[in-house]
């Protein structure tokens, strides 16, 4: 298996963290549970199968997908199939950023992967052939990053200061009361606040803020400094246990035991069901 990151040109650094290449991989389980952490997510899918979105309610129905898509920014987590020998290319952006490549706000993405023609039409069939054709991981990147700034270069939209600010001490402060200190701080109101950050994250400031106390509680179980569910509430900010409990089987499809195990080496993946 091939896996490799590639952090973008200086211009793209802004609003992408990276993009990111794989083939040839061979998972040993079947589904994964997506967890949530308060960004967009695009997918090219180099192989030819349909792959599958499965319903939370009812997991023998789901959406096909083929070639190419964008995940918005979602409040639980989604259900997809793992298939062997993938190969695929995406990238991942940095919270608020996705919103300057598109023609729409970003909330109207939530809790929704789009087929990405519906976004940049016959340029993603385009994108698609460029990045089949090219030869090497390090080509591919450079299609991608070239793809970027064409389309960078013809909108005339930009990252809200406000907004950038506010990302910045939410993630920076994943607390409980964040929300209102950062508000009182820009001196704007309340419902104006609100809707620029909903327009171009994709969600309410306060479910972001749940979404990366969330995150961080995920980093501090995968970096081993804490596993009692008692006190990563305390120290990531939950007013109790009971809550805590309760926002991860929202974000998780699992209690914090499942979970543990479970987890792949990105932790915003996780394994529900084994190949057989």
């Amino acid at each position: 298996m091939i896996f490799c990151r590639h952090i973008p040109c200086a211009l793209l650094a802004q609003f992408i963290d990276w993009f990111w290449f794989y083939e040839d991989w061979q998972p040993s389980h079947r589904r994964e549970h997506v967890l949530p952490d308060g960004t967009f997510e695009l997918v090219i899918d180099l192989r030819e199968k349909p792959r599958k979105l499965f319903d939370r309610g009812d997991e023998n129905k789901y959406i096909t997908y083929r070639h190419g898509w964008v995940s918005g920014t979602h409040s639980q987590y989604i259900i997809i199939d793992a298939l062997p020998a993938s190969s695929m290319i995406g990238a991942h952006f940095k919270p608020g950023g996705a919103a300057v490549f598109l023609d729409m706000p970003a909330d109207e993405i939530r809790d929704r992967v789009v087929d990405l023609e519906s976004i940049w039409g016959r340029g993603s069939r385009d994108l698609r052939e460029q990045l089949l054709a090219a030869k090497s991981p390090s080509e591919k990147f450079h299609v991608l990053e070239q793809f970027f700034c064409a389309l960078l270069a013809r909108r005339k939209s930009e990252l809200q200061r406000r907004v950038s600010w506010a990302l910045h001490r939410f993630i920076s402060e994943p607390r409980v009361g964040t929300f209102g200190d950062v508000v009182q701080d820009l001196g704007i109101s309340h419902k104006h606040f609100i809707e620029q950050f909903r327009r171009q994250v994709g969600l309410t400031p306060k479910l972001f803020c749940r979404i990366q106390r969330f995150q961080e509680v995920l980093r501090k179980i995968n970096a081993k400094q804490l596993v009692q569910g008692a006190q990563l509430a305390v120290d990531c900010g939950y007013f109790d246990q009971a809550h805590f409990v309760h926002d991860f089987q929202a974000f998780t499809g699992l209690n914090p035991s499942n979970y543990l195990g479970r987890q792949l080496e990105d932790p915003k993946f996780v394994t529900v069901e084994r190949a057989r």
